[in-house]
Parts: structure tokens; sequence; C-alpha cells
């Protein structure tokens, strides 16, 4: 009987959140561990399908550098990153999209209808949603910068139902070409922010922004992030994760999350807990208090 009366208590704390996220979007970058685990893949697609039963509207981007990377090495094809992102040459492009649009991505829609959800895979190249150019100019090859996301057409397949799942290909403006590779992280920001998304939260393989005695950030804004990467505590992979949730919140996004993959139900953790699990990221006041302002609007 205690058991069973805990079970209740832990639906009814999560009420609250619930009501404050009905009818919500929340994009959710899925990556890292999370995406390779068998068992974690099942409680990421139950997670999901949860969200959608009780009335929120879950959007995935999702990654595949591991896979890409697996793949790369068994073709003798030499991988190479700067800054936490990928120079793609024309031969990687080829995997880069033969793995994400092909391998990952119908293996995550398939995954999600199978319990019970309406999911959609796209590309960023499907009716060009997400449009880009080369960054830096080239120097990172086929690797390139958003410079366009069609929000509206992601929004009239929510409307629909559908839990959109995309691929990080994005569109060139010329004819015959390869497409660009975006950084999973990168994509999932630009389209939390052309959707107007309440929330978006990245998996990956950490607890979420550690300092360097390994413990975790709770809260960081912008100034936090600028201290952090200056000193080094937020170096090499972590940089474009942290940079993308400081430009969603800055750019339409209520709030940004970084949480760990690894651990079972992260995301309802995150969602439908007052604690949550993470590293969640702000927009504080003028005089850097600390504010949380979702917090604040929430509560007038």
């Amino acid at each position: 009987m205690q058991k069973k009366y805990q079970k209740v208590q832990v639906l009814l704390d999560a009420i609250p959140h619930i009501k404050k996220f009905y009818g919500k979007t929340i994009v959710i970058k899925y990556g890292g561990s999370a995406q390779t685990s068998p068992e974690l893949q099942e409680k990421f697609a139950e997670d999901i399908v949860l969200l959608k039963l009780v009335g929120m509207n879950p959007v995935i981007v999702h990654g595949g550098g591991a896979r890409i990377s697996e793949l790369l090495e068994k073709l003798g094809i030499e991988s190479k990153f700067v800054d936490g992102h990928r120079v793609t040459s024309e031969q990687t492009m080829r995997i880069v999209e033969m793995v994400l649009s092909g391998d990952i991505n119908k293996n995550i829609t398939s995954l999600l209808n199978y319990h019970g959800a309406k999911a959609i895979g796209i590309s960023g190249k499907d009716s060009s949603i997400i449009k880009a150019m080369p960054k830096e100019d080239g120097k990172f090859g086929y690797t390139g910068v958003v410079t366009e996301v069609n929000g509206q057409l992601i929004n009239n397949l929510v409307k629909e139902g559908f839990i959109p799942v995309i691929a990080p290909i994005a569109d060139s403006a010329k004819p015959n070409h390869p497409g660009f590779n975006i950084n999973a992280d990168v994509a999932a920001s630009k389209v939390a922010s052309a959707i107007n998304a309440q929330k978006v939260l990245f998996l990956t393989d950490t607890k979420g922004v550690l300092d360097k005695e390994g413990k975790l950030l709770n809260s960081l804004d912008k100034s936090d992030v600028n201290k952090y990467k200056k000193d080094g505590t937020i170096a090499g992979g972590m940089i474009p994760k942290v940079d993308s949730c400081i430009d969603a919140i800055y750019n339409g996004v209520n709030k940004a999350h970084i949480i760990d993959g690894r651990v079972e139900h992260s995301i309802l953790l995150e969602l439908f807990t007052s604690d949550g699990i993470g590293t969640q990221f702000v927009r504080k006041d003028g005089n850097n208090n600390g504010i949380d302002i979702e917090k604040l609007l929430n509560e007038i």
C-alpha cells in the first residue's frame, strides 16, 4: 500500500508542471548514449509518448556523431573536429546524410510509432525546412551555418498531431548541392527559436555543465557562460551546446536545459520535478541577479 501511495504522490507532484506546459512545444535534442543504448532508446520513446499524451508538443532534433565517426573509421576516412564542430568533406557528407537522414532518423521514427506516437521523420532538406551556407567561408567544408528555418511548416506538422523527428541536414541555395552538415545542438536551438518553443532540452553524456571540481552548475546565463569559457571550464564539445542554449533563450525560447541522457526518464525528471536534474539556462535581469524570468512571469 505504501508503494502505491508513493506512486500516486509522484503523479500529484507532477500535476502543476503538466498544467504549466500543457499545449506548449518542447524541442528535444536527442543524442549521446541515450541514442545508442537500446534500453535508453525505449525509455526515451516512452517519455516522448507520455509528453504527447499529457498535452505537450514534442519536436525531436537528433544527432548521430558517434555513429558517423564509427562508420567513417570503418571506411578509413579521417574525422576532424575544430571546437567541437566536425569538418565535413564531400566524401564525409555522403556518409553523414546516409547515417542521419537514413539509419538514425527512421529508427527513431519507427520506435516512436511503435510506442503509440504519430511520428514523422524528415530531413532539413525536405521542403528546405533548414537552409544553410558554408561555415566560415568553407573552412569547415560542408559543415554549414543555419540561415533560415521554416518554422511554419514544422508547426503545421505539430498542429496535425505529428511528432516531427528532424535530421540536421540543411539545404543549399545551389542546385545539385549535397547539402550541409549542421551541428545537432545548433539545429535544435534554431528550430526551437523558429517555432517559438517553450523549452529546448539537450540530452548528452554528462550531468550538465560542470565546474572544475566536477560539480554540477545548476543555472547559467550569458555572462556565466562567457566567464567559464574564458577560464577553460567550458571547452571542446560543450562549447556548441552552451552556445546553442544561450542563442535559444535570447531568441524567443523561455528556457534551455542540458541534461544527462544516460539517466532513465531524464526528460520527465527535468520537466516534471521542481529540482530537475541538469543545468538550466535562463535570462537574468540587468543587474545579473540571477532572476529566473520564466518563474517570475508564472508567478504574476
